[in-house]
């Protein structure tokens, strides 16, 4: 007890952990759970949910508690003794699971019960947790000779320690390059709040003038504002070539070979299995049927947004071209132009919202939406340790019975050894023990701008609508009703539903109702006035259809990487981006971006071969919400349906089950295209 990643007691002790304690930990752990799966299986031939599958829960869930706090200390405080013990443990993880994946006494075990007379008499959770163990037993090899089995694990190894070098490799090379600026008429059009922070990270760093970085909010202020034309190219060319053989820091962190090795050993994998592609092997987790129907979908889509989206270029190019003599727009020009656009159009920009969403009221507001639709109340708890002075605590408690629900962790802001983007995951998971139910814990993790000078954090519209989407993850995480941390949660829900929860927060942030809870001027309080919102509104749709093929060349990047791999030609992987650019995307990007060295949703992270997810969720999402907008927003009994039908059930049963309990029918594309204005 004296490592506290082994004290599983409460919170984690963060202040006490130290990267020499990790590697301890995992190894005891890994030893004490190896020791006690080989005394249950010895301790009977007669094997039970109560002497098999609840201790192994448990032994899992002690491992999954202890690793999770080291992977997330590695996202948001990443160092290098840290990324060392943490990588060190990588190959010993992998090891582990394959080798229960590959144990036949186990898999005979779990298939034992599944055949037994106390088959009929488990719940619906407890059933899924075994259909699910036996599904990946053959998905880790079981039916594989020994020598296969051998190459299995190898194989795993590799792609858990690739994956990791990937998300090293783009962070560094993310905090690797920096922009500074001694001559303020460089700073023209971008706004004061952007100009502020970047002289507060000079001053932080000991410097004159300004200081720019590849962070989300130091970068996108100025590809959208900057009238200064050679600083957007050099920050647009920084940033779209980070971690590869391109740029400012070509050859440095190049993850190039990592992704073309991460395809060949993911096709390898699938061969193994019997699998045709690493895309057909991924469905086994997914609620779509076959790659052909993945490839429609997308497909569909693209057919019905591609020719709003040429539509929606033309206009932006007329438009530079009249009102800038802009003859040639390059990718560094789009978005400079598509905010000068949007201006023009609307009379608006994120940063007239800014000063109306400062943090505290759109946390409350956030909160207040939660409590109309689910009764449930959420109040910030002090002395809680963390892992920065930045991060706050909360728990949710039912309003009506003081029932705690869940507490999660909220860290807010960009910084240095953060790794980019927006995500939650999990701290601690719900199940039942015999001293009472485990509280869910969640991290949510966010890249916003910090508070600059005395004026609290202020957010634009797209970190509100950020912080609801991972927000509503959270809750689907925190407010499960399973009481078996297999299918509780997030836990076992197939990963083309997982952003259901999420997707669907989004909505009340373009509502009137609800924005007047979320959003209130930061110096008066004033809520958002109507002009504002109707220009807000009238703006929501502007150059959706031009988001819409964006995300499907990301879509049908990933999933045709997967699909299409060749051993005899390759990744190939170029000449794929080449070929869907030309039939989906309208932007023709320079020849020097190497987007895919940073796209660590697909070689870092699980989106592999499912990237498609977003979207095929957001069809779900668009449609549970269609049932308030014709029920009311804020319906009691609506929000009280979704929550015991979708956020309460965890991966105990199937997503379209699920969806159709709530809805009362399968899904239709009906509502996503409405909401993207893309509705014929």
């Amino acid at each position: 007890m004296d490592n506290p990643l082994l004290d599983l007691r409460g919170l984690p002790p963060f202040k006490s952990i130290l990267p020499e304690h990790i590697e301890p930990a995992v190894d005891a752990l890994l030893a004490a759970n190896r020791a006690r799966i080989a005394a249950l299986l010895d301790a009977t031939e007669h094997y039970s949910w109560d002497n098999l599958i609840q201790p192994l829960e448990d032994l899992s869930e002690r491992l999954d508690r202890a690793w999770s706090t080291v992977s997330h200390l590695n996202s948001v405080m990443n160092s290098e003794p840290l990324r060392t013990a943490y990588n060190a443990c990588l190959p010993k993880l992998s090891d582990y699971e394959t080798e229960l994946g590959q144990n036949v006494r186990l898999f005979r075990a779990y298939k034992y019960i599944s055949e037994s007379p106390e088959w009929e008499h488990l719940g619906t959770a407890q059933r899924k947790i075994i259909e699910n163990a036996l599904r990946d037993f053959h998905l880790s090899g079981i039916d594989l000779k020994e020598n296969d089995q051998v190459r299995y694990k190898a194989i795993q190894q590799e792609l858990s320690s690739l994956g990791s070098k990937f998300e090293e490799n783009v962070l560094d090379a993310t905090h690797g390059w920096r922009k500074q600026v001694t001559d303020e008429p460089e700073l023209a059009g971008i706004p004061a709040n952007s100009i502020a922070l970047a002289r507060q990270l000079a001053q932080q760093e000991g410097m004159e003038g300004w200081l720019f970085n590849l962070e989300y909010p130091s970068y996108m202020p100025v590809m959208k504002y900057a009238d200064n034309r050679a600083l957007r190219r050099e920050m647009y060319e920084a940033y779209v070539t980070r971690a590869s053989d391109q740029g400012p820091t070509a050859g440095k962190w190049n993850n190039f070979p990592i992704m073309e090795r991460l395809l060949q050993l993911r096709h390898e994998l699938a061969q193994l299995l019997s699998y045709a592609n690493y895309a057909e092997l991924s469905l086994a987790k997914k609620m779509a049927k076959s790659t052909a129907q993945v490839m429609n979908f997308l497909n569909d889509l693209a057919a019905r947004s591609r020719p709003q989206a040429l539509n929606e270029l033309a206009e932006i190019t007329e438009f530079a071209r009249q009102n800038f003599n802009a003859d040639t727009l390059e990718s560094w020009d789009i978005p400079y132009y598509t905010e000068k656009l949007c201006q023009h159009k609307y009379a608006i920009s994120q940063e007239d919202l800014r000063p109306y969403f400062p943090q505290q009221r759109v946390l409350a507001g956030m909160f207040g939406v939660v409590r109309r639709l689910y009764n449930l109340s959420i109040t910030e708890q002090s002395g809680v340790e963390n892992w920065h002075p930045d991060v706050h605590f909360y728990e949710i408690r039912d309003a009506g019975s003081n029932e705690l629900r869940g507490q999660f962790y909220l860290d807010l802001y960009a910084r240095p050894h953060k790794r980019g983007g927006a995500w939650m995951a999990e701290c601690i998971t719900r199940k039942r023990t015999a001293c009472g139910i485990q509280t869910p814990v969640a991290y949510l993790n966010c890249n916003f701008t910090a508070p600059i000078g005395n004026d609290p954090a202020l957010f634009t519209h797209d970190e509100v609508l950020t912080l609801f989407h991972e927000f509503g993850h959270g809750l689907h995480h925190m407010l499960t009703r399973v009481d078996y941390v297999g299918v509780a949660g997030i836990n076992g829900v197939a990963w083309d539903a997982v952003e259901l929860p999420s997707q669907f927060m989004e909505n009340w942030c373009w509502e009137r109702e609800a924005l007047d809870l979320i959003a209130g001027h930061y110096q008066t309080g004033e809520p958002l006035p109507e002009p504002l919102f109707n220009k807000m509104h009238a703006a929501k749709n502007f150059q959706s259809a031009m988001q819409m093929v964006r995300q499907l060349e990301f879509s049908l990047f990933d999933y045709r990487l997967h699909l299409e791999f060749d051993p005899e030609q390759g990744a190939r992987i170029n000449q794929i981006l080449s070929e869907v650019r030309d039939t989906v995307s309208i932007i023709k990007p320079p020849a020097f971006n190497r987007f895919p060295n940073s796209f660590t949703h697909i070689f870092g992270g699980g989106y592999a071969a499912g990237y498609y997810s977003y979207k095929w969720a957001e069809v779900l999402s668009s449609d549970a919400f269609g049932k308030f907008e014709e029920n009311g927003i804020f319906d009691q009994a609506t929000g009280q349906q979704f929550l015991h039908s979708i956020l309460e059930q965890g991966g105990a049963r199937e997503p379209m089950e699920l969806f159709v309990e709530f809805r009362g029918r399968e899904p239709t594309i009906d509502a996503l295209l409405r909401h993207s204005g893309l509705a014929a």
